[in-house]
């Protein structure tokens, strides 16, 4: 089978997926007409990438279409989901889901919760969710290809986030992604006392 990965991690998925056999194309740029020539490959896979895929092709590739995401859905949906899930408090995890015209919205195929060390930053932390998440992928591909994996609708409301949302709390990254996860979580508590 021929994948498309978009992703700017397209190592980490190519890996999985060779080592499945299969043929991997790569691409990270904006959404092109890269897209539009079907002929090319199979499926597609997305993993961290920071482009919106227009509506014509989410319905097209309905079904061959995943994306890897590094938070336990729906919570966390859109940008920086690491960040978010430690300052709203919500649940930790990795999901593997279809790709829809929504941000992060389409039906659920596989999801693991991940623990988090007490003495962890959100690079270290970040770095457990991307190895969690692609060996959750490796688990499910097989029955991906053969179109048998599962297809549950997120029926929780969740929350969402955008790029620009983090921006007044930057203030809070005096270590950038060093930043021990347990001051995120104390500012987020305070933030949600005050709320």
């Amino acid at each position: 089978m021929k994948v498309l990965v978009i992703s700017p991690y397209a190592d980490l998925v190519a890996t999985v997926l060779r080592r499945h056999g299969e043929t991997v194309l790569v691409h990270d740029g904006p959404p092109t007409d890269a897209f539009e020539v079907s002929e090319l490959y199979d499926f597609v896979v997305s993993h961290g990438y920071r482009h919106i895929i227009p509506a014509q092709v989410t319905q097209r590739w309905d079904g061959r279409l995943v994306n890897l995401h590094i938070s336990l859905l729906p919570w966390n949906r859109g940008a920086d989901p690491n960040f978010w899930s430690f300052f709203d408090g919500t649940p930790k995890g990795v999901s593997v889901h279809h790709i829809d015209s929504g941000i992060d919205t389409g039906y659920l195929i596989a999801q693991r919760e991940v623990a988090v060390s007490d003495d962890a930053t959100l690079a270290s932390n970040y770095d457990r969710l991307q190895e969690d998440v692609v060996a959750l992928f490796d688990q499910v591909w097989p029955a991906l290809r053969e179109g048998r994996a599962e297809r549950r609708a997120q029926l929780e409301r969740g929350s969402v986030h955008r790029k620009v949302e983090i921006e007044p709390l930057r203030y809070l990254l005096n270590d950038g992604w060093d930043t021990p996860v347990a001051k995120i979580e104390a500012a987020g508590r305070r933030a949600r006392k005050v709320a």
